[in-house]
């Protein structure tokens, strides 16, 4: 990675943090590295902090400039990412360093994911608990939690008595110039469903690859509006248009998606065809049907690829007919996208629902197993559990069984918060104009971490990120600047507070 990447870059602290953590692998569940970085860094400066069992951690300013006497602010991020990569990149996200270049106004990585979600905010708190002596801040704690992308975990294990603090300012938002003050509950579904092998038929003698790739993705919640193409969908359409027209196609293998809270970008499955004429005719089909879905989907995925090609590795066996038809039957049904737009807040996905991937996870010369994994969003926690008891009625009718977590709360508004009143003010000053105050349809952990501590008092801000949870991801470099300024501007009017 090149020295100078974000060298010149303002605030030069806040880029210095967020550097060091590109170099930092931390995949969910396993930021034990990063943790002893922040181990170290609060050492060094004298700093007290403390963890819980779960691992988050919390690091304690006390106030200065004049803040000495003022209550505790709260400062949370997330210290895990999201690990995407696009398929022609050789990169370990347990061992190796993220490599970062710079476009104009946007900061990025090469052909993974960035981790500025949530690496701003945390190098933001970094920042901020770093500040001279003299600078006019109330007494922080700095509430950096683990594991909030594959489940909310740290949100869900925390200790609420490390935390003195009772106002909150959540740095994991992605639309520089919005307050948000609610948001989404969510909850996963985990499908298992048997599929029978037999042996590949004598005649089938050319295994053939079906690869989707090129798509968009994005983040669960915050894209699913839009309608992107989601992978695990297009090669099912892809597939039973297929097999329709030549049922004696078979799958061998079918791996599409990967995060729970990613759009699936990518998508690959493995058929035997019949020798001879058959084999054209397939190819033939998939290409109509690659034109197709570029006149439904083409004006936005721009790179979307679908193509077909002779595939060197042979299989002994492939799914029984009766299992191929229940497998795709089962992922053609499952629901997608937007459910239902909010009517109490206009513009607002109140309900939504991600396939999010599907891939074989066990296997015997007979049988293989694969998993299926669903994310259900919703403002509305009654409403979030009709999707997932349909869900878990079209697994039932295809003979799938399924496991369903813990849904985790959303975090309902507050419109007469204090913290709200003095954010608004902070933004004003700095924008001239009014500031969009909003609730988001993702997941957060202020609702999480209000029922851990009682009457936290709770806003979610951050800089413009786009592409959040793709190797798309990347955050533009002048809403830092200005997310720093105003975090500034809120820190010294809750300063001027007394107890």
């Amino acid at each position: 990675m090149p020295e100078n990447v974000v060298q010149g870059l303002q605030p030069q602290a806040l880029w210095d943090f967020f550097q060091a953590l590109t170099q930092i692998p931390r995949p969910s569940k396993s930021e034990d590295k990063v943790i002893a970085y922040l181990q170290d860094f609060a050492t060094k400066r004298k700093l007290e902090y403390k963890q819980d069992s779960v691992g988050n951690m919390v690091i304690k300013r006390p106030g200065s400039g004049g803040g000495e006497s003022a209550p505790t602010v709260v400062i949370q991020g997330h210290i895990d990412m999201v690990c995407e990569k696009n398929n022609d990149v050789q990169h370990d996200f347990y061992k190796d360093p993220l490599k970062l270049m710079k476009h104009g106004d946007w900061l990025k990585a090469e052909g993974t994911t960035l981790g500025a979600d949530n690496g701003i905010g945390v190098a933001a708190a970094l920042a901020l608990l770093d500040m001279p002596a003299s600078a006019k801040l109330p007494p922080l704690e700095g509430l950096f939690t683990v594991d909030e992308e594959t489940g909310l975990t740290g949100a869900f294990g925390l200790d609420g008595s490390l935390l003195t603090g009772r106002t909150l300012l959540n740095l994991d938002t992605e639309d520089w110039g919005e307050i948000f003050i609610g948001c989404a509950g969510g909850g996963d579904s985990i499908l298992e469903l048997l599929v029978q092998l037999e042996p590949k038929p004598p005649s089938h003698s050319h295994p053939q690859m079906l690869r989707v790739s090129g798509l968009m993705g994005g983040h669960s919640g915050l894209n699913i509006s839009e309608d992107r193409g989601n992978a695990v969908a297009l090669v099912t359409r892809v597939l039973q248009a297929v097999v329709k027209v030549h049922p004696d196609v078979r799958i061998i293998s079918l791996s599409a998606g990967d995060k729970r809270n990613a759009i699936a970008r990518e998508a690959s499955a493995v058929v035997e065809v019949p020798s001879g004429e058959p084999r054209l005719m397939v190819q033939q089909l998939v290409s109509q049907q690659a034109l197709l879905l570029k006149e439904e989907y083409g004006h936005l995925e721009k790179d979307m690829s679908i193509d077909i090609f002779d595939h060197p590795q042979r299989a002994p066996t492939v799914m029984t007919v009766e299992s191929q038809t229940k497998l795709l039957m089962l992922l053609s049904t499952l629901p997608h996208g937007v459910i239902k737009w909010s009517h109490a807040v206009p513009g607002l996905v109140e309900t939504s629902n991600n396939l999010a991937a599907v891939k074989p996870s066990s296997s015997t010369d007979s049988e293989a197993k694969y998993t299926i994994i669903m994310s259900t969003r919703s403002s509305l926690t009654h409403a979030m559990e009709v999707q997932r008891a349909r869900i878990a009625a079209l697994s039932g009718l295809c003979g799938a069984t399924v496991a369903q977590d813990k849904a985790y709360p959303g975090w309902a508004p507050n419109p007469a918060s204090p913290v709200l009143q003095v954010t608004k003010d902070a933004f004003r000053q700095l924008l001239g104009k009014e500031p969009k105050v909003a609730a988001i349809h993702a997941g957060l952990e202020c609702g999480i971490i209000g029922e851990k501590v009682p009457g936290m008092d709770a806003v979610s801000y951050g800089p413009t990120i786009t592409g959040a949870h793709s190797p798309d991801e990347q955050v533009s470099i002048s809403t830092v600047k200005l997310f720093w300024e105003v975090t500034l501007k809120i820190l010294e009017t809750l300063a001027s507070k007394q107890q």
